[in-house]
């Protein structure tokens, strides 16, 4: 199987938008469309509570005419027009669906941050872990995010294998940044978050990157839109992962980051396994 997962930063924009910035994010729509993944995660889609308009969709099927789509967005009281997640999977692929709740503070459970996708021998779920924030005001609901999050993650797992995926706001190490020293208390290299994400992997999952390309330094998955030479300059951020339970590690094939040009933000990453 071969699965991609992307942070679009706006689904509305990349389909339908004319700035320069969205003709970049649709040369890298093109790529994903030549990849033919099998199952394709979305994350920060942006739609409103009614999910895609009739002209999202169409475009959507003109691009992956061979693929379903489910999404789950904002709801009240969370923000509109805020977060959201959306799968794309081969129309061969009968999985069973759910949009789970975790028990997360405040609106987070609302904002349209998970979805999973169940198979007869493994699940496929994809998260977009809540920011800190400015000033970090979030951290703390955060830090029960992660909890609730890889609790949840660990009940998957006691049932079958897990691949999860998404854009996990947390640069894990080091090594996961450009620029360690300056950002200690920058949202996502707090201590703090990189603990949350300790404690993910230790109830039982791998870091796919790291564990087929090792300790490699300059490999980042996002880079600052506000600083127009980050991507130049590869000051970057990992912090979109694939994680699988360690008990199917050695089915990984490849896990890396998909070129998307100059587009800064988010790049896709592809994971391609043996199941």
């Amino acid at each position: 199987m071969k699965l991609i997962s992307w942070n679009i930063d706006s689904l509305n924009a990349a389909l339908t938008g004319d700035s320069a910035r969205a003709q970049l994010s649709r040369a890298v729509i093109d790529t994903l469309v030549t990849e033919n993944a099998d199952i394709i995660a979305i994350q920060e889609t942006k739609l409103s509570a009614k999910g895609p308009t009739k002209k999202h969709l169409q475009i959507l099927e003109d691009y992956f005419p061979d693929y379903v789509i489910t999404w789950r967005s904002s709801v009240e009281p969370a923000r509109k027009g805020y977060a959201g997640t959306m799968f794309l999977y081969k129309k061969e692929l009968t999985p069973v669906i759910t949009y789970p709740e975790i028990g997360a503070p405040s609106t987070m459970d609302c904002e349209g941050r998970i979805i999973t996708l169940e198979f007869d021998t493994f699940f496929v779920t994809q998260v977009y872990t809540p920011n800190a924030g400015d000033g970090l005001k979030r951290l703390l609901e955060r830090q029960i995010w992660d909890k609730k999050y890889a609790d949840y993650l660990a009940e998957l797992d006691a049932q079958k294998p897990v691949l999860a995926t998404g854009d996990y706001n947390v640069a894990h190490k080091e090594i996961d940044l450009a620029n360690p020293s300056s950002n200690r208390r920058s949202p996502g290299f707090t201590d703090e978050e990189r603990a949350g994400f300790t404690n993910l992997l230790n109830k039982g999952f791998i870091d796919t990157y790291r564990h087929l390309n090792g300790d490699v330094t300059g490999a980042y998955t996002w880079w600052a839109q506000r600083s127009k030479t980050s991507k130049i300059n590869n000051t970057g951020w990992r912090i979109d992962y694939w994680l699988t339970s360690n008990r199917i590690a050695d089915k990984v094939i490849k896990s890396n980051m998909i070129d998307s040009g100059d587009r800064q933000d988010h790049t896709p990453i592809v994971l391609e396994i043996d199941l």
